[in-house]
């Protein structure tokens, strides 16, 4: 997953408040919501609900930690 897919799942998960599933590069895995996404001179940063601010350099792999709710479209 490169870099800026993992900055659009983060940012959906900002826009629409829903909780993502974050792998790190250097071990380790949690899910939790996030707040914010910031670019800054030492890189882009995502601010987490739960969990401290970090680079988002240093995570490997993230996505919405459950599925989008199925909409019918109106139809049966």
């Amino acid at each position: 997953m490169d870099r800026c897919d993992v900055i659009d799942v983060l940012e959906e998960s900002v826009t629409l408040k829903r909780p993502v599933t974050v792998e790190l590069k250097g071990g380790g895995h949690f899910v939790d919501r996030a707040r914010d996404v910031v670019t800054a001179d030492d890189g882009e940063w995502v601010q987490f609900h739960d969990h401290d601010r970090m680079l988002v350099d240093d995570i490997a792999f993230c996505a919405p930690a459950e599925p989008p709710a199925a909409s019918t479209g109106g139809k049966s």
